[in-house]
């Protein structure tokens, strides 16, 4: 049997003009997180990719009630905090990690690990109890089970994913963890909207995306495929499941487009085109809540310029629990059949 080559750390990258930097981290990508993320923040930013990060985590509300969780925690010698920008994150220490993952309550479902960034747009998005709610591209399901928290697994959340095997993780968490209101699907998301046009009172499209959020400068894996080439890929498939998006909302209701990248192309220049391409039935809404972990949308990249309005995307800054992260919150003023 041909055994397949094993590509050295990077070897992708520095194929595609992002050779290695010396934070370990590909030295293209370095270069434009200089100029994407405010001088005030850089340093947090790339210490996040170095240091150690406490572990966050939520309590499955749909199987225990938080306060005995967190008392069964203690029991077990852990020392969770809370985070109050994030509701309903908490945190330990990276050195408690471990026991944490061990626990009983992980164990039995009745915490559910997650980055707090993560966690922001579903909070975002708001969904009510009776909701018709469409996850665009749900495996795991971190963000899904959390939806069927603040619903109180009353009203329906379908959650599409495309991947086979993904779907069958997605499916799986959903019955372990209790969330009876999710509708897995196994379908391609960018067509979605012919079986559903308008149909969805809110929707969440965490798109694929380079990952740029999770990079870790001593773990090569998490860096190894980065490169100009992957954004703009990534890129053009957002736009196509944003598009699918789009035309399964209702008008009048919600949408929370997010990536964990960096990259402009992945984040403003996605939503800029979308307003481009639908400016007379969509408009970008300012988040409600305010985090000192929240930073304006750029307005200005490589030399283009956005609409203002673009300042009201969010970017979440890095530090020692938190990943980098960008949202849009959009609402749908008017249908796009036709």
């Amino acid at each position: 049997m041909t055994r397949k080559p094993v590509i050295p750390p990077n070897a992708y990258a520095e194929a595609n003009g992002a050779e290695s930097g010396p934070e370990g981290l590909p030295e293209g990508f370095v270069e434009r997180l200089r100029r994407i993320v405010a001088p005030s923040d850089l340093e947090a930013a790339v210490q996040s990719f170095t240091r150690p990060k406490r572990t966050a985590f939520r309590v499955n509300t749909l199987a225990a009630d938080t306060q005995s969780v967190l008392d069964e925690l203690r029991a077990a010698g852990l020392a969770p905090d809370s985070l109050p920008d994030v509701p309903g994150a908490r945190v330990v220490d990276h050195g408690q990690r471990q026991t944490l993952l061990e626990s009983d309550a992980a164990r039995g479902h009745r915490i559910y690990v997650q980055n707090p960034s993560s966690m922001i747009p579903p909070l975002a998005l708001d969904p009510q109890p009776g909701d018709e709610v469409l996850d665009l591209a749900a495996a795991p399901g971190s963000k899904t089970h959390q939806m069927a928290c603040l619903m109180d697994n009353r009203g329906r959340i379908t959650a599409v994913e495309s991947v086979r095997s993904r779907y069958y993780k997605l499916r799986d968490n959903m019955q372990a963890l209790g969330a009876e209101c999710v509708r897995p699907f196994f379908q391609d998301g960018t067509t979605t909207w012919r079986h559903r046009p308008e149909h969805f009172d809110r929707i969440l499209l965490d798109a694929p995306c380079s990952s740029e959020g999770r990079f870790r400068a001593d773990d090569p894996e998490t860096t190894r495929y980065w490169s100009l080439r992957k954004v703009r890929e990534m890129s053009r498939k957002q736009r196509r499941l944003l598009y699918s998006a789009i035309h399964c909302l209702r008008p009048g209701g919600r949408l929370v487009y997010s990536t964990c990248s960096f990259a402009p192309e992945e984040n403003e220049v996605v939503i800029h085109r979308l307003l481009n391409k639908f400016s007379d039935a969509l408009r970008i809404v300012p988040p409600e809540f305010d985090s000192p972990h929240l930073r304006s949308g750029l307005t200005t990249w490589d030399g283009r310029e956005f609409a203002s309005v673009l300042a009201d995307t969010r970017r979440i800054v890095p530090d020692d629990v938190m990943d980098g992260f960008f949202f849009c919150i959009l609402e749908k003023t008017a249908s796009t059949r036709g």
